[in-house]
């Protein structure tokens, strides 16, 4: 027997003002900052992390977004281009801010619900750009 909760959730209207869902991606690359002095100026690497969040209604089949749909988008216009790559060659001075606004920038055209982009340059430090 089905409540009126379940009722509600697969008629798609439990929640009118919309939610939110997230995907993490990793990828490896590296970077030197060279207006930067210290350790940093030096060609070296990371392990990335990657939050995506998008925004949006639940839609009649019960989804915001599909996270197959998610993974296919991010993995074509980010992943491809910056994973075991050297960051340097396609931002001039590649700081996790200046990533991270990259990875935002090539990500809204094709996911116009794009809320947030977190990005972990390896454990501890991070970026954050919500729209």
């Amino acid at each position: 027997m089905k409540n009126s909760t379940d009722e509600r959730s697969e008629k798609g209207d439990a929640h009118e003002k919309g939610m939110k869902i997230a995907r993490e991606f990793y990828f490896d690359s590296a970077h030197s900052l060279p207006k930067y002095e210290g350790a940093c100026e030096r060609f070296h690497g990371h392990t990335y992390k990657m939050e995506i969040v998008v925004e949006g209604n639940v839609k009649k089949d019960g989804m915001v977004l599909d996270f197959t749909d998610l993974k296919k988008i991010v993995e074509e216009k980010i992943l491809t281009v910056i994973d075991h790559r050297n960051l340097n060659e396609i931002l001039k001075q590649p700081t996790a801010e200046h990533i991270t606004e990259w990875i935002f920038s090539n990500l809204k055209k094709d996911l116009p619900s794009l809320c947030s982009v977190k990005l972990w340059e390896g454990r501890g430090k991070w970026v954050l750009i919500e729209k």
